[in-house]
């Protein structure tokens, strides 16, 4: 059993752009209350974030790891035909796993309702209207409660539901991370599978729990071109 840890290092175009309009003022596009709390969809400029609960969750300026989320997982997987991805956000790492022609089926799961109707509308045009695909499947649900609940399997499943095990926006979002929680996704992992996870922190506690259940774990940290970098795991599923 191995942990390797990758840095990965790129120029975000857009992030450039953003640094240079940091001091942009904000234009709130929507709010709304959600039985989560307030969600709200803003504009700096050009670009586009989302905002729950006064937390930063993401934006069209870096998304760069979460493209990495899918990508480097198709990378690993020789016929990733069935792709679940949890957590819709502005559609980057759907449009990723849409990019991949091997990808019969992209799933994704979004607990909030203004999300999808933001990709629907606002957001369509920085994912290529990724929602609107023919191998898109949207599920409006709570994920946690889905992969329990489901009997489906994947051959990818890539999560983003929330900043990661250490940074939770919403405390249910835990019991994804715990033991049980990783047993759950294993079970939905099609054999030789890979499954990976977006973090705001390196988080070594829960790197600890990947490799006691899945056993070698892949690490990538991605720079930011301003605050700290974010981090990708990656695990395979067994061959059985």
């Amino acid at each position: 059993m191995s942990v390797s840890l990758h840095n990965f290092s790129f120029v975000n175009l857009q992030e450039v752009t953003l640094m240079n309009h940091i001091d942009l003022p904000v234009e709130i596009i929507e709010r709304a209350e959600t039985p989560r709390g307030e969600i709200q969809l803003q504009r700096r400029g050009e670009e586009f974030e989302i905002i729950s609960n006064g937390t930063f969750l993401m934006a069209t300026y870096n998304g760069e790891s979460e493209r990495l989320l899918v990508r480097r997982a198709l990378e690993r997987v020789p016929s990733p035909e069935k792709v679940l991805i949890g957590g819709l956000g502005v559609g980057f790492s759907l449009q990723e796993a849409l990019l991949d022609p091997r990808v019969k089926e992209a799933t994704v799961v979004e607990i909030e309702a203004k999300v999808i109707e933001w990709n629907r509308t606002v957001l369509a045009h920085v994912n290529d209207h990724a929602l609107a695909h023919a191998r898109t499947r949207l599920i409006h649900a709570d994920l946690v409660a889905w992969i329990r609940e489901t009997a489906e399997t994947f051959d990818l499943i890539c999560l983003d539901i929330d900043n990661g095990p250490d940074w939770k926006v919403f405390d249910d979002n835990a019991s994804l991370y715990d033991e049980a929680g990783l047993a759950a996704l294993q079970r939905r992992l099609r054999p030789g599978g890979c499954l990976s996870f977006w973090s705001a922190t390196p988080s070594p506690d829960f790197a600890r729990r990947l490799r006691e259940a899945f056993g070698d774990v892949e690490i990538r940290e991605v720079p930011q071109t301003h605050g700290e970098p974010d981090y990708i795991f990656y695990v395979r599923g067994s061959h059985r």
